[in-house]
């Protein structure tokens, strides 16, 4: 999977994640709505653990174990890619 398609498959699986969560505010008592959350949730977590093994952290405290180099840095800022 390319970058942009990792991307775009965690933007749509954390959308259905917040969707869920505010379902949950007004319905706790949902049982289904729950399993659904958690689901969405283990599929967003694994996700973002394979994106960032293959092209570096998202955020600061991401999985990355490999503290050798800082990616963030050396790669080209978001508004260098335009």
């Amino acid at each position: 999977m390319s970058r942009e398609e990792f991307l775009t498959s965690l933007q749509a699986v954390h959308i259905m994640a917040v969707d869920l969560q505010l379902f949950l505010d007004t319905h706790p008592e949902n049982k289904k709505a729950l399993e659904d959350y958690r689901k969405v949730s283990r599929q967003y977590q694994e996700l973002r653990k394979e994106y960032e093994q293959a092209f570096g952290p998202l955020t600061n405290f991401g999985y990355m174990t490999n503290f050798d180099q800082i990616s963030w840095v050396n790669d080209p800022w978001p508004w260098e890619r335009c």
